[in-house]
């Protein structure tokens, strides 16, 4: 089986990694793909990504590489439609229609779904002018949630308890071309990311995981795509995962389907424990990252042909999946001056050191070759280094060592991904 693989990050990277592994995969062709995958025998198409701005270059790009899959990684090109254009070509796409992915494109609309599907989240309004805005603001009171309607890259929403603040976010907001904001109360509890996989009608859910978000240590700082995740989670109730299954994913892919845009790919399914039970606090349509990267490390059932299955509706006669016993941390490296404006070109050491400690990996994923050869910082989030071991404390104690090995100027790393656990 040939697969092209849509993407350039760490998720991708993790993904082309474990279609390798299955060994129903034949190739693996990712594009634009990153100087990591190059090391790892992928067929990287560097030079395709002015080909991925429109939905027909994805298909175009999968037509001419003769794929019998597409994996479409980020959530941009799902949104713009790249899932609907290769299907129309002919060929099986693991990655939603754009009508399906607004789930994710729209947060309004995500709204919209659940309130229809009787899955329960956050009370919320749907704000397109200021004075709307302020109402909102004044009604759920601090800590105050003003979410981007559209794409932000995992960095539009900004939780605060101070009223400027919000305020000063949600202008920004309206001042983008979609011209909307999203004001929610508060969800207090622990965060949970689980995927769901669906092919339209079957619903099958992977290890869920936890993500840390924040820039800095204790949840400090800016949001961002991402500082690290870790799964298992020993805390968390035993019957959660049947839960979202059955009380969001199952109704939230029943609802698009009625809506005559059946889901096809993966559901992120992103939930806070509060006092009052689970609350989604997003969708997302496409594998979270670092989530991705740490439940992918545990799945043992090969990923190309449950992919493919997803793809095809036949997902139901795929067998039960299986995972590891023991447990994944990763552990995000990005570059100094990220979120807000992350500096590129500083040269990066000690990959081959880190993947010398035992149960390590480093994904790329803002990373590149300059004219010299050397690898070096080409994005936000750099690499990040990935630790598998007996139970979470091993894996963390693992990933920090790898960590410990690279080096980047002004590199910024959290420091209490999986503490405690």
């Amino acid at each position: 089986m040939r697969v092209v693989l849509i993407g350039s990050g760490a998720r991708e990277h993790a993904l082309a990694r474990a279609l390798l592994a299955d060994p129903a995969v034949g190739a693996v062709i990712a594009a634009p793909g990153n100087p990591g995958m190059v090391a790892d025998g992928v067929d990287v198409r560097s030079n395709a990504t002015g080909k991925l701005a429109d939905p027909t270059g994805v298909a175009v790009l999968a037509s001419g590489a003769r794929a019998h899959l597409v994996v479409i990684g980020p959530e941009g090109p799902l949104v713009a439609g790249a899932g609907d254009a290769v299907r129309a070509a002919g060929i099986p796409c693991f990655g939603p229609s754009a009508g399906a992915a607004r789930i994710e494109g729209s947060k309004a609309f995500a709204k919209e779904v659940m309130t229809a599907a009787g899955v329960l989240t956050a009370a919320s309004r749907s704000c397109r002018t200021i004075d709307e805005v302020r109402a909102a603001l004044g009604r759920f009171g601090p800590p105050y949630v003003v979410k981007d309607d559209g794409l932000a890259g995992g960095k539009g929403v900004v939780v605060t308890d101070a009223f400027g603040q919000a305020l000063a976010h949600a202008s920004a907001c309206l001042d983008r071309t979609y011209g909307s904001v999203v004001i929610e109360e508060f969800l207090d509890g622990p965060e949970v990311s689980v995927f769901c996989l669906s092919d339209g009608r079957t619903v099958v859910p992977l290890a869920p995981a936890q993500d840390f978000k924040r820039l800095g240590e204790g949840g400090a700082g800016p949001n961002t795509g991402g500082m690290g995740a870790y799964t298992p989670l020993p805390w968390l109730p035993g019957d959660l995962v049947d839960h979202v299954v059955e009380a969001v994913a199952r109704p939230t892919i029943a609802e698009l389907a009625r809506r005559g845009t059946p889901y096809q790919g993966v559901l992120y399914c992103g939930l806070a424990l509060t006092a009052r039970g689970p609350r989604v606090i997003e969708f997302n349509a496409r594998f979270g990252d670092p989530e991705a990267q740490v439940v992918l490390a545990r799945l043992r059932t090969p990923l190309g042909a449950l992919l493919l299955a997803t793809a095809t509706g036949r997902l139901a006669e795929h067998p039960p999946l299986e995972f590891d016993d023991g447990a994944a941390v990763v552990v995000v490296v990005a570059a100094d001056g990220y979120p807000s404006g992350p500096v590129s070109g500083d040269v990066i050491t000690g990959i081959e050191a880190a993947e010398a400690v035992e149960g390590v990996s480093v994904l790329h994923a803002g990373t590149a070759r300059d004219g010299a050869g050397s690898l070096v910082s080409h994005g936000g989030r750099v690499l990040s280094v990935l630790a598998t071991g007996s139970d979470v404390a091993q894996a963390r104690r693992r990933a920090y060592e790898g960590v410990d090995r690279i080096r980047l100027r002004g590199a910024q790393v959290r420091r209490d991904v999986a503490a405690g656990q």
